[in-house]
């Protein structure tokens, strides 16, 4: 770095050829001003106009020979921006901190200088700039994985439990209570145990996700994937502490909304909190499990894990069109993150991650989860068209028609059937109930007519511990298979349960046997669309209702038109 004499004790710091020519230019206007310049040196006005200092614009704005100073300013600040394709005051301060550096390394001296730490050495490779974002997507690759692979045995025996201890006490307690074979079994057999119990078997899924994110999180990595993402964000006219917020919004987008509080731009913080709803929260990976597993048994974690980039993906190009019209704006705030040192992840951070974010999701699934399967169970069985109570085909009561009115606009999209369109209306009580929607749509009937099998209150206990070690030992078996090895030469069972055998026909049979496709675009439309009302609340709260409700027909349309391109989309590349 060159250091250029003023006069006898003075000196300044070379900038370089391109920035010295527009600081001359803009020094030589300052100096024509004379009246502007009062007990300030002329070139430390022209660096700190090309930086944009607010105070120092100000002072120019007062008199006509200052906005002549300022015209030039803006021709010369417009010229670096295009030229170098990064702020102007970045510029700047990369080169008085390579000036510090160079006069450092010339003057002092340094003994036994440390070697670089454990976590600086890490840091060279995963925040590295090219590095740095392919390593993110192959760590959410791997959490995902281990998401779907690990939790399936467990899966199965959640299920196991919910359908056959479970059912078998109740009914046993309602018939004890003379309520058994009418009405009354059937609204706690059909409406809660089959609403309820269907989302509580992704119970495991979510764990293990949490668990992932966890270890993440708690080994400070993390961190570096908001560092990482920072200059891209910068690049798509979005604040690097956006991404943070969105990170929060996989777990759920109530507390990401309250998040963008941390962005000081008020309209980065709008703008952040119109696209956070796009990152999947956990409430929607039921959704992403039970239809991945029917339509791509091999490929479920893969179709999860796009999902999730997907709706980042969405996210980042929405934002990049509002930040560019609606949002627009002069330069960005500096992204500023002290990273923490790597550690080793603990047992009680992990636990409590994982209890925190898994135990909101109990009190959904008994509190609002539950009212709300009550509730369509009662739907379900108000006829509309005649009949009596309980009695009449579920097709013809109050939800299905209500589902049908809307059911046209799906079939671009392959699922235009009242049962696919009435769960997407209950998703918005909650993301988790359209799956527990489906459970009673397809199985309410079914299940009234199965007769529960008679088994000793110590059969079903035994039942449930022998079926949680087989899934124990069936989990230690899959371990390996997440690196695509298989120790013990097993072939995975088909047999799939029956809400999965029902969603799998029904969209078969409304898509015209596309159903692979179908799904995919309802998997889509989930991702994108509204997401739950509590959620929608918070967006109130901290937005206002004219953004909330632009950013609801925002969520609607893009997520309606992307699932029709999919799905029509596929049709025209003969796919599905």
């Amino acid at each position: 770095m060159v250091v250029k004499q003023i006069k006898e004790g003075c000196f300044h710091i070379d900038y370089g050829d391109v920035l010295e020519k527009e600081i001359a230019s803009i020094e030589e206007a300052i100096e024509g001003a004379g009246e502007v310049v009062v007990d300030h040196d002329p070139r430390w006005l022209a660096i700190k106009l090309l930086e944009n200092d607010a105070e120092v614009v100000e002072k120019f704005t007062a008199s006509e020979a200052g906005r002549n100073v300022l015209a030039i300013q803006q021709k010369s600040y417009a010229y670096l921006n295009d030229r170098f394709g990064e702020d102007v005051d970045t510029l700047f301060a990369d080169k008085r901190y390579g000036w510090i550096h160079a006069l450092i390394k010339e003057t002092v001296k340094q003994e036994n200088r440390e070697e670089l730490s454990t976590s600086d050495k890490i840091d060279k490779v995963v925040t590295n700039r090219y590095l740095g974002i392919p390593i993110f997507m192959a760590m959410m690759w791997i959490v995902f994985k281990v998401t779907t692979d690990i939790a399936g045995p467990f899966q199965d025996w959640v299920e196991m439990v919910i359908g056959g201890p479970i059912t078998n006490w109740i009914v046993s307690i309602l018939g004890w209570l003379g309520l058994g074979g009418g009405w009354v079994e059937r609204l706690f057999v059909d409406g809660i145990v089959a609403g309820v119990g269907s989302v509580m078997v992704f119970v495991p899924v979510m764990l293990a996700l949490y668990f992932a994110l966890a270890l993440l999180e708690d080994s400070g990595y993390m961190a570096r994937a908001a560092f990482v993402m920072d200059r891209f964000m910068h690049a798509l006219g979005l604040h690097g502490k956006s991404f943070l917020c969105m990170i929060v919004g996989f777990g759920c987008t109530v507390p990401a909304c309250y998040a963008t509080r941390t962005l000081e731009n008020e309209k980065d913080r709008i703008l952040t909190g119109l696209l956070v709803p796009f990152m999947s929260c956990g409430a929607r990976l039921p959704v992403y499990v039970l239809f991945a597993s029917v339509f791509f048994p091999k490929n479920t974690n893969t179709v999860v894990f796009l999902l999730y980039l997907t709706g980042i993906l969405v996210a980042v190009l929405l934002g990049f069109i509002l930040s560019r019209t609606l949002f627009k704006r002069d330069g960005t705030t500096p992204f500023v993150l002290e990273l923490p040192p790597y550690r080793m992840p603990t047992a009680k951070n992990i636990w409590f991650h994982m209890w925190e974010r898994t135990s909101s999701f109990f009190k959904k699934a008994f509190s609002i989860i539950m009212i709300t399967s009550v509730l369509l169970w009662f739907a379900m069985m108000i006829p509309v068209n005649g009949g009596n109570f309980a009695e009449s085909d579920i097709a013809d009561s109050g939800f299905a028609a209500v589902s049908q009115t809307i059911a046209p606009a799906f079939e671009p999209a392959g699922f235009g059937s009242w049962q696919a369109s009435g769960s997407l209306i209950t998703g918005f009580v909650a993301k988790e109930v359209i799956v527990s929607s489906m459970a009673q749509i397809f199985e309410v009937e079914e299940t009234a007519e199965e007769e529960a099998v008679q088994t000793s209150f110590l059969q079903d206990v035994g039942d449930i511990v022998v079926g949680f070690v087989n899934a124990t030992l069936d989990t230690i078996k899959s371990i390996p298979l997440i690196v695509g090895i298989n120790l013990f030469d097993e072939e995975a069972e088909e047999d799939l349960p029956r809400l999965n055998t029902a969603v799998g026909q029904h969209f078969e049979d409304i898509s015209g046997g596309h159903g692979a496709l179908a799904s995919l675009a309802f998997m889509v439309f989930v991702l994108l669309y509204t997401p739950c009302m509590v959620a929608v609340a918070a967006q109130r709260h901290e937005f206002g209702n004219k953004w909330t409700l632009f950013s609801m027909a925002i969520q609607l349309a893009v997520a309606w038109i992307a699932a029709v391109a999919i799905f029509q989309g596929g049709l025209l590349l003969g796919l599905g």
